[in-house]
């Protein structure tokens, strides 16, 4: 009798298994299939995406997310575009010439990480470099690009200054804070939330200005998510899945920066922040209050200031042509 009971109890454990097991299978099979490819290795500026997956957002949302890292030899735009990955993080600048090439890039941004541009001009304390105009007869280690130099000219001359008296060397740097403490007369563009955050971890004093708070035409976004446009328009319900659950993890990480600071640690395979635990922490602290800001909502893109920055660099002759008032960029996707 005990053994038919066992008997019976097994096969009631197997049918529920297997019962379970198919249910598994048929839910993988219904969920979409995302990679997020990004720009470069993680930092607090990718936080809400794998804040998003490990509080489990994204599979609440009925999708398979990965976040992985771009090829060597292409762009993370160039990826998206060609359908590898369905999303990626770009800035707003540097999406320019994919808008205006004579066949533009496939790829459209669809929120804004941060509200405002968080870069500026670092250099080392009391070198009289804290505005624009004391760059005159220093060093600005610059990127090489028509549109930085425009930028730092236009600054540097509006401020008062002199551009062509500024000496201009490449930027090499991995270690800005370190480089300004050694090199008194250079001043380098950094992102505040990780450049003058690592300076601040090393006690290392420095000035810093923000570029945006120079000239408002300057506050362009940096970074955005941008997704492909042929997944954009053949699975709109699953991209709005996408950046709705991701909205949640970046606004998850607003409120608890501490939390957010150790899974961005803990979710790093790269090794690139190993070491750096106490520059995230600090990091995460400050750019929390970043993610959101003055918006309504995160994720939110302004028009005026979309459209301004690239009507500037069509001015300028940055652009081989202009781009279209508001193209590039939609918020339809970001939750109501």
């Amino acid at each position: 009798m005990n053994k038919r009971i066992l008997a019976v109890f097994l096969a009631a454990v197997m049918v529920f298994c297997l019962a379970a097991c198919s249910a598994d299978q048929k839910d993988n099979q219904n969920r979409t299939e995302i990679t997020m490819c990004l720009e470069w290795t993680p930092n607090t500026n990718h936080t809400g995406l794998y804040t998003a997956l490990k509080k489990g957002y994204y599979d609440a949302a009925g999708l398979n997310v990965k976040i992985v890292q771009p090829p060597e030899n292409s762009t993370a735009t160039q990826v998206c575009a060609a359908g590898q990955a369905q999303f990626t993080i770009e800035a707003q600048d540097t999406l320019a010439p994919a808008f205006t090439a004579d066949v533009p890039v496939g790829v459209t941004a669809v929120a804004a990480v941060l509200q405002h541009n968080t870069s500026g001009i670092m250099s080392k304390a009391e070198e009289g470099m804290n505005r624009p105009a004391g760059l005159t007869g220093k060093t600005y280690l610059t990127w090489d690009t028509p549109v930085d130099k425009a930028i730092m000219e236009n600054l540097v001359n509006t401020d008062g200054g002199n551009w062509s008296k500024v000496t201009l060397i490449p930027n090499m740097v991995t270690e800005e804070a370190e480089d300004v403490k050694a090199n008194p007369d250079h001043a380098i563009w950094v992102f505040y939330g990780w450049g003058v955050m690592n300076a601040k971890v090393k006690n290392i004093d420095v000035d810093y200005f923000s570029i945006k708070d120079m000239n408002p035409i300057f506050d362009y976004y940096t970074p955005v998510i941008v997704g492909n446009n042929d997944f954009l328009k053949n699975n709109p319900e699953a991209a709005k899945a996408f950046v709705s659950a991701t909205a949640k993890g970046y606004e998850y990480a607003a409120q608890h920066p501490e939390e957010a600071a150790q899974i961005l640690i803990e979710s790093d395979d790269t090794g690139a922040l190993t070491g750096s635990e106490a520059l995230v922490l600090e990091s995460q602290k400050w750019i929390s209050q970043q993610y959101i800001a003055d918006a309504e909502k995160w994720g939110y893109i302004d028009a005026q200031r979309w459209n301004r920055f690239y009507s500037w660099l069509w001015e300028n002759k940055l652009i081989e042509k202009p781009i279209e008032t508001d193209f590039g960029y939609t918020n339809e996707f970001l939750p109501e």
